[in-house]
């Protein structure tokens, strides 16, 4: 197999990094998921990473607190996955940078999207923290939007299932795969892929999704070279 995208944005949930430990990052789960990124990367594939922050910190799970404090607070999470993955991914060997939508220059550059896009170009991974800087957006917002500014031409959706169903195929057996859906069909039939903003923006912009199961890491490689694997959203006849 050969990979059929040159430059595609992984989106890594907060709850994958933790492993079975639910909480946290579990490195032997991360270094997993960076083999086959390291797979893509000498393939030639320029790879920009987002992550979430579930892990440590659920902002819509905050209670009474501050909608905006517990948004902020959720993005610094972020930034810590992304330094984690960032540690995995160069324990092998993949010349990696860190770049964050909230300023922390001590350890992370700011996001500049020229210089993201010149980072992907010398081969070198891109992991965007901090989300859209931004309350009130979704880390899956951000990777669509950061999707759109680096113009990857695929969104790879990592998720603990093993593409787009119906109805949530954890409570329903009769629950039905798709095997393509157009993001018209996700937004009409309120599918719960990404929220309706980050389906919006890959709609308008032409960014197709693959969504896959993550309990295989191989999945990651084989999403861009084999639109069987999952769910393909795309605006493509």
């Amino acid at each position: 197999m050969k990979p059929k995208y040159k430059r595609v944005l992984l989106k890594l949930s907060g709850e994958s990094l933790a492993g079975v430990s639910k909480h946290g990052i579990d490195f032997e789960t991360v270094t997993s998921y960076c083999e086959p990124i390291k797979k893509l990367v000498e393939d030639g594939v320029q790879v920009g990473i987002v992550v979430g922050g579930g892990n440590f910190w659920r902002g819509r799970s905050s209670g009474k607190m501050d909608r905006t404090r517990a948004d902020h607070m959720g993005m610094l999470a972020t930034a810590i996955n992304a330094l984690g993955v960032a540690d995995a991914l160069e324990s092998i060997g993949v010349d990696v940078r860190v770049q964050t939508a909230i300023s922390m220059r001590q350890v992370a550059e700011p996001y500049i999207r020229n210089r993201a896009i010149r980072h992907l170009e010398k081969g070198r991974v891109v992991i965007f923290g901090c989300g859209t800087g931004n309350p009130f957006f979704s880390t899956d917002t951000a990777a669509a939007l950061r999707a759109a500014e680096i113009e990857a031409e695929i969104i790879l959706k990592a998720t603990l299932v093993d593409g787009v169903y119906d109805k949530d195929p954890n409570l329903y057996k009769d629950a039905v795969r798709y095997d393509c859906l157009s993001f018209q069909e996700v937004l009409e039939k309120d599918l719960k892929v990404m929220d309706s903003t980050a389906a919006a923006i890959c709609r308008e912009n032409s960014i197709d999704l693959m969504v896959f199961s993550i309990l295989d890491p191989s999945n990651i490689y084989e999403s861009v070279c084999d639109t069987n694997i999952g769910t393909l959203v795309t605006n493509r006849k």
